[in-house]
């Protein structure tokens, strides 16, 4: 369970959120510019607010009322950002070695190198460069290299946004497999209705800073107007 309450005023947006969220995937929905985002970066821990709550299950991660707020680095929350953020200079498995770095003091992943490199049908990019990765390669290693942290919580924000339609149906295969195969709790930050549909245990959308929870059931939920 995720308790996250959050108030933090922008030049031009008042984020309030104050929701609880349960296992497995939680889609963010809302257009551009509402925050969903901010929210995420809150949870990160790469964002202060103003007032703000932030529990994964028992342990407190922020908590401004107290003062708290535990480091970005400490906080066990992978990230994966819209442009992917792969480092240029390493290629595919030293970026995904990269990801197992910071696992070093934590234990075994979720998943082992080799299952997750199969899984996400990597084994042939292992020696590239991300200048020689396609769009969705590059969402797949950051996917691979966010999970070998070893995270107790995936972050996607918006993780399809910039790909062409083809390539989004090649990326989306594949984050199936994630959701059957891990069971991680994830945060799914998109606009797009259709990526959601069928995986989102909860939605919640999102519109100029402010949170409502949607319908489970997407047969029975149809998106905002």
């Amino acid at each position: 369970m995720i308790r996250l309450r959050i108030r933090h005023a922008f030049e031009r947006l008042h984020l309030d959120i104050d929701v609880e969220l349960p296992d497995g995937l939680t889609a963010l929905l809302g257009p551009s510019g509402s925050g969903k985002t901010r929210t995420l970066d809150v949870i990160a821990g790469l964002l202060k607010p103003d007032e703000g709550l932030v529990q994964i299950d028992d342990e407190t991660l922020t908590d401004t009322s107290r003062r708290l707020i535990v480091p970005a680095h400490r906080r066990r929350i992978g990230y994966v950002f819209q442009d992917a953020r792969l480092l240029p200079h390493l290629t595919v498995r030293q970026n995904l070695d990269y990801g197992r770095w910071f696992a070093r003091h934590r234990g075994a992943g979720p998943i082992a190198f080799d299952a997750l490199v199969s899984l996400l049908d990597l084994g042939h990019l292992l020696s590239r460069h991300p200048a020689r990765l396609s769009g969705g390669e590059h969402r797949r290693v950051a996917l691979g290299r966010a999970l070998l942290a070893n995270p107790r919580l995936l972050l996607l924000d918006e993780p399809l946004g910039s790909l062409e339609v083809s390539k989004r149906q090649e990326v989306l295969p594949y984050l199936d497999s994630l959701i059957r195969e891990l069971r991680l709790p994830m945060i799914y930050v998109t606009h797009d209705w259709a990526e959601i549909r069928q995986r989102a245990s909860l939605v919640v959308h999102v519109d100029d800073g402010r949170a409502r929870i949607g319908a489970a059931d997407t047969e029975k939920h149809s998106p905002p107007t």
